[in-house]
């Protein structure tokens, strides 16, 4: 590619609207347009830079730092690749989806690359006021698999843990798709019964029922253009699978009371926290609604599977609850919360927050407020002093020995009651303990 060709690249790329810059083969960057410089650059110049210095502060290409390089993944492999990385930006660290692309010359030899750079704005990598936020390993790998599928008509099958914000990443899919700009209409389907089932979702003509004074428009039509977000669909009742079956079979419905059958355009998302599959086997949820919904799965990790997130997500959500503006956690408060296992996930975290700010006075929140409204039983460390604990691993044949040697000096059990409580039988109890006396 010639220096003609090459500028005329750079004035085609100017006119786009999203930033894009072009680099060769050794990742320096050649051209950036005016969108990634008005986004991305902060003021500096970019021309002459590496994009790995650039987008994350490194001495290395991202492949030598341990994270995925496309422009290496796209000279491998001859054909554009996308990656989701955490990149520098004047606003803080985001998370951003790089396509690279190969150019080739008139001989089809590769001489540039161009990249092209999408903030995911519904999603951030620092302490955030709203929307997702995280940076661990599960959380990007969850939002990677949100960017593949949101510009596709795919339905998606969201599963997690209650309180894993599983309405925020459907809003994501919805905001990162071509019908961001059409309505994102959500739907809880527990407690739905047949007559609200139909009316919520079809609507109903004037006169279907006592009371219809008038024409209502159901969520199905008012999702039209947009995304249909059905949470909680695992509590729906077999009644009511086989109408919302038929609605996705047909992408046709009916008013209650009216006689047209009506076209439905929606993008379909579904949540639950149960296991769908068991469901399946149980027949208490619809094989072939089952598989017509779970076309592509989304798992919404707990907090426990991105520990690493909660200082950043307890940041957000103080900003978010906090009555008094620019207060922080002291570093015992986070590390507190960090060791905690939350069985409601962001949801019980939030809570734990909120019921701290408004015990605590002074520009920071320590430890005593978020235990005192702690509302779970004493970490392992509170236990008596008898109890049965280990303080680091250890092989199974040792961590039994050690077991019935607790277990032996426990007051009031005799052989025959040790051994049923054991579930063995007394000849085998008796081994076992000569085991551990010879040990």
């Amino acid at each position: 590619m010639g220096e003609n060709s090459l500028g005329e690249l750079i004035s085609f790329l100017d006119g786009l609207p999203e930033p894009r810059i072009v680099m060769n083969a050794e990742y320096r960057i050649v051209a950036a347009n005016a969108a990634y410089v008005r986004d991305f650059g902060g003021g500096q110049a970019i021309t002459g830079r590496t994009c790995y210095e650039v987008s994350h502060h490194f001495d290395v290409p991202c492949d030598q730092a341990g994270e995925s390089c496309p422009l290496k993944q796209t000279q491998k492999s001859g054909v554009p690749q996308r990656v989701l990385h955490l990149h520098h930006t004047p606003r803080g660290e985001e998370h951003v989806a790089v396509e690279t692309t190969p150019i080739r010359d008139e001989n089809g030899l590769v001489v540039y690359f161009v990249e092209t750079m999408k903030v995911v704005r519904q999603a951030s990598g620092r302490p955030a006021a709203q929307g997702l936020v995280g940076r661990s390993p599960a959380f990007v790998g969850m939002l990677e698999k949100v960017l593949r599928v949101a510009n596709s008509n795919a339905a998606v099958l969201l599963q997690g843990e209650t309180g894993t914000g599983k309405e925020l990443v459907a809003r994501a899919i919805h905001e990162a798709s071509a019908r961001a700009d059409g309505p994102f209409v959500a739907v809880d389907c527990a407690g739905m019964t047949e007559t609200l089932f139909e009316s919520e979702l079809f609507g109903y003509e004037k006169g279907a029922f006592t009371g219809a004074t008038h024409r209502k428009q159901g969520l199905v039509e008012a999702a039209s253009g947009g995304t249909l977000f059905l949470d909680e669909i695992g509590e729906l009742p077999l009644v009511l699978q086989v109408k919302l079956l038929r609605l996705l079979e047909t992408a046709t419905y009916r008013r209650v009371g009216g006689l047209d059958w009506l076209p439905a355009d929606f993008r379909l998302v579904v949540a639950t926290h149960r296991d769908l599959r068991a469901m399946v086997q149980a027949e208490s949820f619809r094989r072939d609604l089952y598989f017509r919904i779970n076309t592509f799965p989304v798992h919404t990790p707990a907090l426990h599977e991105r520990a690493e997130d909660i200082p950043l997500l307890a940041a957000s959500l103080l900003e978010r609850v906090d009555r008094i503006a620019g207060r922080t956690f002291t570093p015992a408060a986070l590390a507190w919360l960090s060791s905690r296992r939350y069985e409601g996930n962001i949801r019980e975290l939030r809570n734990l927050i909120e019921r701290a700010t408004l015990l605590a006075d002074g520009d920071l929140i320590d430890l005593p407020p978020l235990d005192e409204m702690a509302d779970d039983p004493p970490p392992l460390s509170a236990l008596t002093d008898d109890a049965f604990h280990v303080e680091q691993l250890v092989t199974l044949d040792t961590l039994e020995r050690r077991y019935l040697a607790w277990a032996k000096r426990r007051d009031g059990l005799d052989a025959a009651e040790l051994a049923a409580r054991l579930g063995v039988s007394q000849r085998t109890l008796y081994r076992k303990l000569q085991e551990v006396k010879g040990s």
